[in-house]
């Protein structure tokens, strides 16, 4: 009995709606599409030409670039350049 037994996945799926209930598994079923239409968009975003900002998102980038500090642009020196003493 493997998993290409369709009572197999009947008897899952009845198990699953008394444990979870309707109510949960159709929240969680609209919860998992808004997802992956979320995902779409998103990837429809990517594919956009990168030359094609609109305005808002021009407005944007300005804003945010007069508003760091010269500390935030410049690369910091990490500790772990310095030499460890040996143990």
């Amino acid at each position: 009995m493997g998993f290409g037994s369709i009572w197999h996945w009947v008897v899952v799926l009845v198990i699953v709606v008394l444990v979870f209930g309707t109510k949960r598994l159709k929240n969680v079923g609209k919860d998992l599409g808004e997802a992956v239409k979320g995902f779409k968009d998103g990837v429809r975003e990517d594919d956009k030409p990168a030359g094609r900002l609109s305005d808002q998102n021009r407005e944007d980038d300005t804003a945010g670039d007069s508003t760091r500090t010269p500390d935030e642009r410049t690369p910091r020196e990490s500790s772990h350049d310095e030499p460890r003493p040996p143990r």
